[in-house]
């Protein structure tokens, strides 16, 4: 560790169970994040109860840790009334923070629910200090800083930030940002930002075509961010609180970082003399190949090994043999009857897990086998090839230990049942407009449905990359142009002529990630832009509205041909209620789109209870599937590359990042009809990752006429449920 810690920053430890709970308060933790039933980006991880909540913030506040309640998932508009029933049971618990990134449950909270104080999720992509200033601006405590950053983006941040900084020092890291991720959605309607995230990056990939370079492997399965040599330098850099990641590992895994970081944290200017004993711990836990991840470097290159695949756990080895349900595993580590191991398949990139029943060891059963020795495992069931990988990731030893280790939730039934019955969610209700108060169903009035108009036309916003866009004729009359904001276009712009004709006509879409180091420049253009009469701007993160305060901003009010901007609302702002559409519009927000992830019934909810709020949604384009910041050697760009189940993607560098584009365009052209009756006042055609040659454009064209009948194209969630 280059500096000593000086004051001690709060070590906050993941739960997902009781037993991991109290382990992680038992090894050291200050503080404790665990999930609140359904409404958790870790969904997929089995949901408290409410009693086994209250114990829980009860055993923690009795221990001295604060407890707080990750409730960072998305909010569909028919999961607000369960939300304000699970809101005014919480209020009452009084856990000491909720963690949140659905703006529909910010609003929620501040309205109705002011004394639960509120952090910014991960999700909410807070990657530079606009975002940290409008989130203080909003109310939080608290926010969680985008793993991307680096430690000075942290120090530069924390000079401008009027609120506590927390980041991740431990765990896995996704390879796109935090709040971005479509992939999982994209590919069967189970979404990330809910908590459903089936992990796409983790697969094997193989790059079309012939090229040099590696063909195929794990080129988005991030190693597990590791930095504990790190803590000095951040904590010096301002951050308050040290997050661990792991909501759905095991007590062993929790149980042993926790402790290690522990021991760093409380080592002071002695922490080399522990350093050995905590390396030993961090091995113990059993995560993934270690990285110091972006602290260091944007392009750290310990991120991604991609011959081998993300597997959480101590690598075994590889079968070498195969006779019935057993295997030949030439050991990389000790291995015990009991231990829980992972099977990976290499081909297909299945992975199950079973528990270990039997070890041979030169045909005699024996209990545990050695580093280094020629084991036979037996597989449970589970059928193996020759060359795929085990895993090791818990231990027969600490399972029986935590099996022991209960809280008591039976004890809170009385408390959780005098909250309930005093119903107090009522009130709320009737401000919100929701009727049937059971929680077997519970309904919001629906709006006066719209009727269906005889035209099946909405006004197409039309969106590019390209500042050419404004001088071909790709659909006639668009009713607003659409052209994103970067180095690139701004340059366009310079030297276009006639500059105060195209404020007449054209709007401004600001990128979701912008870089610390990049603020200074859009904060030039944005106040030149405005001072020549740009006016209309879509913003990509709330955070972006901080672009139009301040003195550059004030001068361009001044000027000659500035004046109040109108604001739009991208996709990306991730708005799937209706009650983030209202917030959105008391910040300035006069016309917003819906997240492209909604289904049919989702966007008709929304509709139906938008109020005076403008609702739009793209219904064509390839939408970036993930947004990162990594751009390692292997990659190829404006490259094929295909999925084991032969999915094929392109990837592409735009804004200075690496997307991931779906091959062919996302598609609703066919919709719009259906769209209109539902209540959308606008629709967008997204052209940002078309080439604008002439073959291209023709066959764009034909698209948009044919009205999306083509069946290379995909309707994304439309005609399925969003999960």
């Amino acid at each position: 560790m280059k500096e000593p810690l000086g004051k001690k920053p709060e070590l906050l430890a993941p739960a997902g169970t009781l037993e991991v709970f109290a382990t992680a308060v038992e090894e050291g933790a200050d503080a404790v994040y665990i999930g609140a039933p359904a409404l958790n980006a870790r969904a997929l991880a089995r949901d408290f109860s409410l009693e086994e909540l209250a114990a829980m913030i009860d055993y923690g506040h009795r221990n001295g840790v604060k407890v707080y309640l990750a409730m960072n998932s998305l909010v569909r508009e028919e999961e607000i009334a369960q939300l304000v029933e699970l809101l005014t049971v919480l209020e009452k618990l009084s856990p000491d923070a909720l963690i949140i990134q659905d703006l529909g449950l910010y609003s929620l909270v501040r309205n109705f629910f002011p004394s639960l104080p509120l952090h910014a999720s991960t999700l909410m992509g807070a990657h530079n200090s606009l975002a940290v200033q409008q989130f203080a601006h909003m109310g939080f405590k608290r926010v969680v800083l985008a793993r991307e950053v680096t430690l000075g983006e942290i120090k530069k941040i924390h000079a401008q930030s009027p609120v506590e900084l927390e980041v991740f020092v431990h765990g896995a890291l996704c390879f796109s940002y935090s709040g971005l991720c479509l992939f999982s959605s994209y590919l069967g309607g189970k979404s990330g930002l809910r908590g459903r995230c089936v992990q796409p990056c983790r697969r094997r990939y193989t790059w079309a075509g012939s090229g040099k370079g590696q063909k195929s492997g794990y080129f988005f399965s991030m190693n597990d961010l590791e930095a504990i040599d790190q803590l000095g330098e951040l904590a010096h850099a301002g951050v308050v609180s040290f997050k661990i990641e792991g909501r759905m590992r095991s007590a062993n895994y929790v149980g042993s970082v926790v402790k290690a970081y522990r021991k760093v944290i409380d080592a002071g200017s002695e922490v080399e003399a522990v350093l050995p004993e905590v390396r030993r711990l961090l091995h113990q836990a059993m995560g993934r190949k270690p990285s110091r991840g972006y602290f260091l470097t944007p392009q750290p290159a310990d991120a991604i090994t991609p011959f081998q695949s993300g597997n959480i756990g101590q690598f075994l080895g590889k079968v070498v043999r195969k006779k019935g349900g057993k295997v030949t595993v030439d050991l990389q580590e000790n291995v015990e009857a009991g231990d829980r191991i992972r099977h990976h398949h290499e081909k297909s990139g299945e992975r199950k897990s079973f528990t270990l029943r039997s070890i041979d060891l030169a045909g005699k059963v024996v209990s545990r086998a050695q580093k280094g020795e020629n084991a036979t495992l037996l597989l449970s069931g589970i059928e193996a090839d020759i060359g795929d990988s085990l895993y090791k990731v818990d231990v027969r030893k600490r399972r029986e230990i935590d099996s022991r280790k209960t809280l008591e939730p039976k004890g809170f039934r009385k408390k959780i049942a005098q909250i309930q019955q005093q119903e107090n969610w009522k009130n709320i209700y009737r401000k919100l407009g929701i009727i049937s108060p059971s929680r077997s169903g519970v309904k919001r009035n629906a709006a006066k449905k719209h009727a269906k108009a005889a035209a099946p036309t909405l006004p197409i916003w039309l969106k590019s990359g390209d500042l050419k866009i404004v001088a071909q004729n790709m659909i006639d009359n668009p009713a607003r142009l659409l052209v994103t904001l970067d180095a690139d276009t701004y340059t366009q712009f310079v030297r276009q002529k006639n500059k105060r004709h195209l404020a007449k006509i054209l709007t401004w879409s600001l990128p979701p990630v912008i870089l610390e180091d990049e603020v200074i420049f859009y904060r030039k253009a944005v106040a030149e832009l405005r001072g020549m009469g740009f006016r209309q701007w879509m913003i990509g993160h709330i955070g972006q509205l901080q672009l139009f305060q301040g003195e550059a901003a004030k001068k361009a009010t001044h000027g000659r041909s500035g004046g109040r901007p109108f604001f739009f609302g991208d996709a990306t702002l991730n708005v799937l209620n209706s009650l983030a559409l209202q917030f959105l519009k008391r910040s300035g927000v006069a016309a917003v789109q819906v997240s492209m992830e909604a289904d049919n019934q989702l966007v008709q909810s929304i509709c139906d209870q938008k109020k005076k709020t403008e609702v739009g949604m793209t219904i064509y384009g390839r939408p970036p599937l993930f947004t990162a910041r990594l751009k390692p050697d292997f990659f190829h760009f404006n490259r094929i590359f295909t999925s084991p189940r032969g999915e094929r993607f392109e990837l592409v560098e735009k804004w200075g990042q690496t997307l991931a584009l779906a091959d062919k365009p996302y598609s609703l052209l066919g919709q719009v009809a259906e769209l209109k009756a539902a209540g959308l006042n606008f629709v967008v055609i997204d052209l940002t990752f078309h080439r604008l040659h002439k073959k291209e454009m023709a066959s764009l064209r034909r698209t948009l006429s044919s009205k999306g009948k083509s069946r290379s194209q995909n309707s994304f969630n439309f005609f399925r449920t969003l999960q």
